[in-house]
């Protein structure tokens, strides 16, 4: 899709501003800016574009100002910043132009410098909003830097560059690292994209146990889980474990010197050992939440239960919450 349908489904997707609406446009006079404005103008939204000018690089923040004035047809807002960190000009561009919907030309190219960024500072592969709580949004998030630059130059249209970028953080990691990570693999930006993507595919028997209409049935997804369903209700259980020594399972430390133990989970229709009761019987007698009953281990021989641990007692087989242990 060209640019103008990924900017409106990014905005339709997200619900960033509604069909025909009014925006204002923060612009810098650069492309990515610039691009926003445009395009936005483009697919009928009613746009105001506004300049903040910190007045921090002289004649070019001058020059600046006037190019978005006379250019797009911006209102320029003076700021008088304390500090010039990117923190502070970013809440000063904001608290300047509180109070209505505003857009700012994010990209995907400053998406993968923020992943970077907070991978390497905090270890979480977060990225930009397209929708601040303060009702600043993001629609370009899907189009790279160059696409910007190249919109703008079809339409014949000049953009401005801040000489102060090649000296922040983002400068740092938009010059300096992406080209050694580009070297690596040249789709470097497009796989740290996904880290953001959480979508994860289905595996076909779990949609299958999702779609079948009986009552009960389970299903091996592998790594010692299986997904368990009965009638409405669906849970992940571990595969039964050897009770050999001690076995930790669901807040509980079991342990058995009887040989052919294993520690499994609850399943519908299982009963104490040589009695008729139903495990789920003592679950109700013993006012266990339903919540609650798929997490909890039995202690099994073959098929039959012979211990729940904190409820049924066995010999030889001891059971201990793990929050009672080192008390």
């Amino acid at each position: 899709m060209d640019v103008l349908a990924r900017v409106e489904r990014r905005i339709r997707s997200e619900a960033l501003i509604e069909p025909g609406g009014e925006i204002t446009c923060l612009v810098s006079g650069g492309a990515d800016s610039t691009c926003l404005l445009l395009a936005l103008r483009e697919l009928g939204y009613r746009t105001h574009a506004v300049h903040v000018n910190y007045g921090l690089r002289g004649d070019e923040s001058e020059a600046d100002a006037e190019h978005c004035a006379v250019e797009l047809g911006a209102t320029v807002i003076r700021v008088h910043p304390q500090r010039a960190t990117e923190d502070e000009l970013r809440r000063l561009r904001y608290d300047a132009t509180a109070g209505v919907l505003r857009a700012t030309g994010h990209t995907a190219n400053d998406q993968v410098e923020t992943i970077i960024y907070r991978l390497a500072s905090s270890g979480r592969p977060t990225g930009i909003k397209s929708r601040r709580e303060d009702g600043v949004v993001r629609p370009l998030l899907d189009i790279w830097r160059d696409e910007t630059e190249t919109f703008c130059r079809e339409r014949g249209i000049e953009v401005r560059t801040d000489s102060s970028n090649e000296h922040t953080v983002r400068g740092l990691i938009r010059n300096e690292i992406l080209p050694l990570l580009e070297r690596l693999h040249p789709a470097a930006r497009e796989n740290i994209l996904r880290a953001l993507d959480e979508r994860r595919v289905m595996p076909p028997a779990l949609a299958e146990l999702l779609a079948e209409p009986t009552a009960s049935k389970r299903v091996d997804l592998g790594e010692g889980v299986q997904a368990v369903r009965e009638h409405d209700r669906l849970w992940l259980e571990r595969s039964p474990v050897a009770l050999t020594g001690e076995v930790c399972w669901g807040g509980w430390v079991i342990a058995s010197d009887r040989p052919g133990l294993r520690v499994r989970g609850w399943r519908p229709g299982d009963r104490l050992a040589g009695r008729s009761k139903k495990i789920q019987d003592v679950f109700v007698d013993a006012k266990i939440p339903r919540s609650d009953r798929e997490g909890w281990p039995l202690v099994v021989s073959g098929d039959e239960v012979v211990a729940v641990p904190g409820l049924v007692e066995a010999p030889g087989v001891t059971a201990v919450r793990q929050t009672e242990v080192g008390e």
